[in-house]
């Protein structure tokens, strides 16, 4: 059944008709917000290719960087990196790839965070639907366009459709996990009595269906693919009332509920991945660029309320005596506030790469995250914390952000591993440290 629902969503993004749907949009692309939902949307404008301003962007961003550095070696690899990027940039316009478009998409992106406050680290979280699509959204305009592009998909596989809309477009799991069981309960009965009129038949009005099925969204769908129909029926008073009523000319055999079932059970949420809304800065730009949004926070409006109740309590406590371990346990209190995280590397040349994280991701992520964006890819590297703590891939790899210390926002120092210090000094791009389709998006001040 997992095969089957991987081919569900590989089918759909090889067929061009479908498309999501709704007020989601790319962030390469200019939409107008706050429209009213019953009125018809502009398509937003397509780019043709990168604009003039983004080019002269770019080349300002590594003109400036050329004429901070004195070293000769430096200079000449910047003018390399310009080179290169005028011949990518030239090349994207003439001829688009899916790689140069993802540059171009990061290029429009920091143009757009440019008219946002000056002192947000970033505008806000945003994340990837790899099975429907590459589109960088909210987490907001993702559901949206996740249950409008399955209700889209309904008449085509109502079955499996409705087992994802049931996952993904419910919130409470375990208020999922009980409807869940009941519709198999009620599947499961048809098969295993098939003769018995009593499990055809499901009284609307009673307790169970009206609290554990009819609240969670796509329930009533995926009942509908088991071949019930609402009918209204007398019941044992002799009074009229709605059933649902299961009719085997609507399924192709009382078998083929097996199938949804195992659907039922085996079809899992549709996952988001966080984008990392990569960044370049100077040092002046990293140091004006502090504040971190709202969508960072994991507080609950009470949680929120409470705050300055915790302020004093904090302020009561500093002037105690306390244990190390009463102190670590305050720390982890404070860091559990946040959803995610801003992580800054700074290069021996002074740019800062920076990326968002979810507080539980561990180490290793950050440091492929930097790897994937290093002009000498592959080569070992270290992390330093700014409290001098040497982060060693092998022994804190599968530590969260948490364990180390590193949430809400950090910067952490970047060095060559002492193993490969004589091949990078006898490399022409010594002092090169980004690949140049990343250099490009150092911002203008």
């Amino acid at each position: 059944m997992a095969d089957k629902i991987k081919k569900f969503f590989q089918k759909k993004k090889a067929d061009a008709k479908f498309k999501l749907a709704g007020p989601g949009h790319k962030l390469s692309e200019t939409t107008v917000r706050n429209q009213p939902s019953n009125s018809k949307q502009a398509p937003a404008p397509q780019r043709s290719g990168l604009s003039e301003e983004s080019k002269l962007a770019a080349d300002a961003a590594l003109a400036r960087l050329q004429q901070k550095r004195e070293h000769p070696a430096f200079n000449t690899s910047l003018a390399a990196i310009k080179a290169q990027v005028k011949k990518e940039l030239e090349t994207e316009k003439a001829e688009p790839s899916s790689e140069l478009s993802q540059v171009k998409e990061r290029i429009e992106r920091v143009q757009i965070e440019s008219d946002l406050p000056k002192n947000l680290a970033v505008s806000g979280v945003f994340f990837r639907c790899p099975l429907i699509s590459n589109d960088i959204l909210s987490r907001d305009e993702w559901k949206k366009n996740i249950k409008t592009f399955l209700y889209e998909q309904l008449e085509e596989e109502r079955g499996l459709t409705a087992c994802l809309i049931i996952q993904s477009c419910n919130h409470n799991r375990e208020k999922i996990d009980s409807c869940v069981e009941t519709l198999c309960k009620y599947l499961e009965n048809i098969i295993t009595y098939p003769e018995e009129e009593k499990y055809k038949k499901i009284r609307m009005s009673n307790r169970v269906f009206t609290e554990r099925v009819q609240p969670i969204e796509g329930s009533m769908e995926l009942l509908q693919a088991a071949g019930f129909e609402q009918k209204k029926l007398p019941n044992a008073d002799g009074v009229e009332e709605d059933f649902l009523v299961f009719n085997i000319d609507n399924v192709p055999s009382v078998e083929s509920l097996t199938t949804l079932i195992d659907a039922l059970r085996s079809a899992e949420p549709i996952q988001l991945e966080l984008d990392r809304n990569l960044q370049v800065l100077l040092p002046s730009q990293a140091a004006a660029k502090m504040q971190l949004p709202p969508a960072f926070y994991a507080l609950t409006p009470e949680e929120i309320k409470r705050e300055q109740q915790l302020r004093t309590e904090a302020l009561e406590k500093s002037q105690m005596l306390r244990t190390k371990a009463m102190r670590e346990k305050d720390e982890i209190r404070e860091m559990r506030k946040y959803k995610f995280a801003i992580i800054r590397v700074r290069f021996p040349d002074g740019i800062l790469l920076q990326g968002t994280f979810s507080v539980y991701e561990r180490y290793n992520e950050i440091h492929e995250f930097v790897q994937e964006n290093l002009e000498h890819s592959g080569l070992p590297f270290v992390l330093n914390t700014p409290t001098g703590h040497k982060l060693i891939y092998d022994e804190d790899a599968n530590k969260t952000l948490i364990d180390l210390r590193l949430v809400p926002a950090t910067v952490l120092t970047f060095a060559w591993h002492h193993s490969v210090l004589d091949e990078i000094n006898n490399s022409p791009n010594k002092d090169v440290y980004l690949k140049p389709e990343v250099m490009v998006l150092v911002q203008e001040i």
